[in-house]
């Protein structure tokens, strides 16, 4: 193992500048029949690294804090295929709600299998002392989707879109979670009235920065957020 390699498993899976290495990603699918007994646990990890040989401290290197960096690294897999997927998708003969919704989608289709993983990452992210890194990671989900999209947004809408998104995405996979339906059609319909309603919101602002009194009313809040340069690298991500 060289220098480079170490460094990248000491960062763990959260490091926003490294994809996953293939033992991390070996680590993850392997935990993952263990997840719905142990939830996302240093007990997964360990039974991880027995089935696939990996030993207990290389796992720990991969994951320092043990079940909560599995977790996260769980979510920047399913981000990493999201890429993949969109890779393949035409998503420039398409509206720009229709990509947003497409992508969305995607996202969810790609952990279709693994709902009580989803499940229990969502409940142990969402816990106080983990809530600011599981708000990031969908963050990075959110910004992943509008990059793809074609986003341009250099001022405080870079921050509104993916703010709004991930708000979308978050409700939206929470509905998913509760939908018996195998073709998901309560969960389309349900994301379907939520980009209706983020699309009627962009129409408003754009109303609003059309009126004289609405651009002055705007004014102070704009342009403060205007003076935050947008991060276009993964590791400046608001918070992080």
């Amino acid at each position: 193992m060289d220098r480079v390699e170490m460094e990248t498993q000491m960062r763990g899976p959260t490091d926003r500048n490294m994809p996953l290495t293939a033992e991390q990603v070996t680590l993850i699918e392997a935990a993952l029949p263990h997840v719905a007994f142990d939830g996302w646990s240093n007990d997964a990890l360990r039974a991880a690294g027995q089935d696939t040989g990996i030993d207990q401290y290389e796992a720990k290197r991969l994951f320092p804090r043990g079940g909560v960096d599995l977790a996260l690294g769980f979510h920047k897999l399913g981000d990493q295929r999201l890429s993949e997927a969109l890779a393949t998708s035409d998503l420039g003969t398409m509206r720009i709600r229709d990509r947003i919704t497409h992508c969305v989608r995607k996202r969810i289709e790609v952990i279709a299998d693994e709902r009580e993983a989803v499940r229990r990452a969502a409940s142990l992210l969402a816990l106080p002392m983990y809530a600011p890194e599981g708000a990031r990671a969908m963050w990075r989900t959110a910004d992943l989707i509008w990059d793809a999209c074609g986003d341009t947004a250099d001022d405080y809408n870079w921050y509104t879109k993916r703010a709004i998104l991930s708000g979308v995405m978050s409700a939206t996979v929470l509905y998913w979670l509760g939908d018996q339906d195998p073709e998901l059609h309560a969960t389309w319909a349900f994301l379907d009235r939520r980009i209706e309603g983020v699309m009627q919101f962009e129409k408003t602002k754009a109303q609003i920065q059309n009126n004289p009194l609405g651009r002055a009313m705007m004014a102070v809040p704009t342009g403060l957020l205007n003076m935050l340069k947008p991060p276009r690298r993964p590791d400046q991500y608001p918070g992080a």
